[in-house]
């Protein structure tokens, strides 16, 4: 996760928020490791430079960009999409704040997860210690943030932390590849409030997320979906759903 990542990241998914077709996302890398994490070097840069500034304002400005790589991982949490993970070998340090902002987690057999941060000196802070507790059982989260250690693929499925483990890669990306396809498959504005109202629940009471769901339907429950799909049901027919709308009058 180099200097390039950063940036490259936030503008690839605001490319495809902004493409009408998209319907799923699909993270993998190639290689025989997911992510290495931030690369120590740049890390180092960080801490080392101060460029003159007097100390106070050094400080704010290193909370700032704090800020701003967390913000380069939470562009998932927030895109309407569902976003798959899909980890072969390590996955570490800022790999795991990178998959927790995700919707679902898959690996392979050799895959390994680990919270690394505690291991350099520092603690966690882009986003990993905010959900890891909320994807496992907290007791375990504190366990591999306070100690390092590696979480292999069988313990990562026990906990359920990634849905399912494959055999190897390619088998891994043709299943998570026919789980994006079967998302697509359904209304796309069906599917960004299915995903809305999990995480707002997530983060809110029952009843804050009963009151928000009454209101989303209130503007998005009448839709033209609602009636491709009942009249699909009894043409005994695969629906088809248009594209949501996407892009900005203000941009064009």
């Amino acid at each position: 996760m180099s200097a390039a990542f950063w940036r490259e990241l936030p503008a690839a998914v605001a490319r495809i928020a902004e493409t009408p077709e998209a319907r799923a996302v699909v993270i993998a890398s190639t290689g025989p490791h997911f992510t290495a994490g931030i690369d120590l070097a740049l890390l180092a840069g960080f801490v080392m430079a101060d460029g003159g500034i007097e100390d106070g304002r050094r400080r704010e400005n290193l909370r700032r960009m704090v800020l701003e790589l967390q913000d380069c991982f939470n562009v998932l949490e927030r895109l309407h999409l569902p976003v798959l993970a899909a980890v072969q070998g390590g996955c570490i340090g800022g790999g795991i704040d990178m998959i927790t902002t995700c919707d679902m987690r898959y690996c392979t057999e050799d895959a390994y997860f680990v919270v690394k941060e505690i291991e350099v000196g520092m603690t966690a802070d882009l986003g990993t210690l905010q959900r890891l507790p909320r994807v496992m059982p907290d007791g375990l989260a504190r366990e591999l943030a306070y100690t390092g250690r590696p979480m292999d693929a069988a313990e990562a499925k026990a906990c359920g932390f990634v849905n399912r483990v494959f055999a190897d890669q390619d088998a891994m990306l043709a299943e998570v590849t026919g789980v994006a396809r079967r998302i697509a498959g359904h209304s796309p504005l069906a599917v960004a409030g299915t995903k809305e109202m999990l995480t707002y629940g997530r983060d809110h009471s029952v009843a804050d997320g009963l009151n928000h769901i009454a209101t989303w339907q209130a503007g998005m429950f009448l839709s033209e979906d609602l009636r491709e799909a009942a009249t699909a049901m009894q043409e005994k027919r695969a629906p088809v759903f248009k594209d949501l709308a996407r892009g900005s009058t203000l941009t064009k």
